[in-house]
């Protein structure tokens, strides 16, 4: 079992009521070889909803509590942000996940980019607040674009 980010699935859970589809992530979630979560809904957020944009840091500088999560207005929604990522890593470790696919640059799911804090549209190397809590529990995280080397991973070990 895999988990994927609910927009990834085609769900319109993004901060400005979109998806993001990807089919075989959608083939996945048919074939029940996936389930679907979003971190920020998870922890209490709705759609749509401001951007928010990690500052002072990554995902992982959140969890130590030397970043924070802001949106847009200037409201600091690290602790919604936070509360996502636990809800999440307990439904990986309830289901037995292998592995999530989680959506780049997101303040939550970016695994490789995040956007710079800055609400510029600027690009920094780095990873979300869930992200960074599985990984540090010992989970995979990938992003949508390392899925085809994922999905042929999992499949040899018949994980899926």
């Amino acid at each position: 079992m895999i988990l994927v980010s609910s927009c990834l699935a085609g769900m319109k859970v993004r901060y400005n009521g979109t998806d993001c589809l990807d089919e075989t992530i959608a083939r996945l979630l048919e074939e029940q070889k996936a389930m679907a979560v979003c971190p920020e809904l998870l922890g209490g957020f709705s759609t749509p909803r401001e951007p928010a944009e990690i500052v002072g840091g990554d995902g992982g500088d959140v969890l130590a509590g030397t970043a924070r999560v802001m949106d847009r207005s200037g409201a600091d929604v690290t602790e919604l942000y936070l509360k996502g990522a636990y809800v999440t890593l307990e439904m990986a470790r309830s289901a037995g996940a292998t592995a999530v696919v989680l959506k780049e640059n997101s303040p939550s799911c970016g695994s490789r980019l995040i956007y710079n804090g800055t609400f510029s549209g600027t690009k920094q190397s780095g990873h979300g607040v869930t992200t960074a809590l599985l990984r540090a529990n010992g989970i995979k995280v990938v992003s949508e674009a390392e899925l085809e080397r994922l999905f042929q991973t999992e499949q040899s070990k018949g994980t899926i």
